[in-house]
């Protein structure tokens, strides 16, 4: 079902100040660069920023052929919905849920890959 890991979007509080660091650590621009989403290209993955507050956490994307379809396998080996996979443009799909322990788990299916 998991293919690879392709993302890591991380919550923060001031996005423009979490951009410009992401953007020195890494040492380039976002390709992506919205007040809802900035994104990083990572040798082909993804370090994403979304505005968030302090109780948000972390959701890692496993990159899937059929995000409905493993989104629903994972609630049947028992995680609670968190986001239902819905298309969030060009193609590409995500959702996410919670495992036993809390933690996100998200998928992502891609049109291209």
């Amino acid at each position: 079902m998991f293919e690879t890991l392709r993302t890591i979007v991380y919550p923060v509080a001031d996005l423009d100040s979490a951009k410009t660091w992401w953007a020195g650590i890494l040492g380039a621009a976002p390709y992506f660069d919205e007040s809802f989403y900035v994104g990083f290209d990572v040798n082909g993955n993804e370090v994403g920023l979304i505005p968030g507050g302090p109780d948000a956490a972390p959701t890692t994307y496993w990159r899937v052929r059929d995000a409905a379809a493993a989104y629903q396998k994972l609630l049947d080996q028992g995680a609670s919905a968190h986001e239902e996979p819905h298309d969030v443009g060009d193609g590409i799909v995500t959702g996410a849920v919670r495992d036993s322990s809390g933690n996100l788990i998200g998928v992502i299916s891609l049109p291209d890959e």
